[in-house]
């Protein structure tokens, strides 16, 4: 016959399994933090090449490249550089909540364990 588990063990497994879920979304929301950093140099590049060019410009659009215009090509970083912005500034408050969600779960754990431990 299995043995019923008590409440404390239960809590301890739930911690456990919503500090590891903590963890995999830190994970996650930090690549791509990381991604959108990377983006935000490669268009600060593309910003200065094409500020700097005199001749002819060209972007990809869908696998295809295709001329523009210096202006549009430039509206069309600076477009994509704000919603980079719009994103890391999601996810750097999304990454907070997610530190401070993952403290309190460990925190939450070091007590469990604690108690699981007996009066020393």
């Amino acid at each position: 016959m299995a043995q019923q588990a008590t409440p404390q063990e239960n809590d301890a497994e739930k911690a456990v399994r919503d500090y590891q879920t903590v963890q995999e979304q830190l994970r996650s929301a930090t690549l791509q933090f990381d991604q959108l950093q990377v983006q935000k140099a490669e268009l600060a590049k593309a910003k200065d090449e094409v500020s700097g060019s005199s001749g002819k410009v060209y972007i990809t659009m869908g696998g295809v490249i295709v001329e523009t215009t210096k202006d549009k090509a430039l509206a069309d970083i600076k477009d994509k550089s704000e919603l980079a912005d719009v994103r890391i500034g999601s996810l750097t408050k999304q990454l907070n909540d997610l530190r401070a969600k993952e403290k309190q779960l460990g925190e939450k754990l070091t007590q469990l364990y604690k108690q699981s431990q007996g009066p020393s």
